[in-house]
């Protein structure tokens, strides 16, 4: 069983290994919120004002940074949609890695942590 404070302890790794489809529902089950969208997985944050996405996103930067490992983002006056996918899986093709849930365990930690 996956566990979000598994996640949060681990570091992006380059991968060129996408995760297997029958590990993906318990992925999902260790990162509530995040749904998967064909080969990405998605969470959409709400906020108060476009200055509380904007902080948002200037809160996640340095994780996105450190983790080496950056989500498409959409960010409208109150809302930040994020997506991740791995790029360098399935022969480049792109696809769904432990990379992409590490990085949604650190964003979820840091929206509970400061905009809950």
């Amino acid at each position: 069983m996956i566990k979000n404070t598994d996640l949060l302890a681990k570091k992006s790794q380059h991968t060129e290994t996408a995760l297997d489809v029958a590990s993906l529902p318990a992925y999902l089950a260790a990162t509530p919120g995040w749904t998967q969208d064909g080969p990405r997985i998605v969470k959409t944050y709400q906020f108060k004002n476009y200055y509380e996405t904007l902080s948002f996103i200037n809160a996640i930067a340095y994780v996105i940074h450190a983790e080496d490992h950056h989500p498409e983002m959409v960010v409208t006056f109150n809302r930040c949609v994020i997506k991740f996918d791995t790029h360098t899986v399935n022969d480049g093709k792109g696809g769904i890695s432990e990379n992409d849930f590490i990085c949604a365990a650190k964003i979820d930690a840091i929206f509970e942590q400061s905009f809950s």
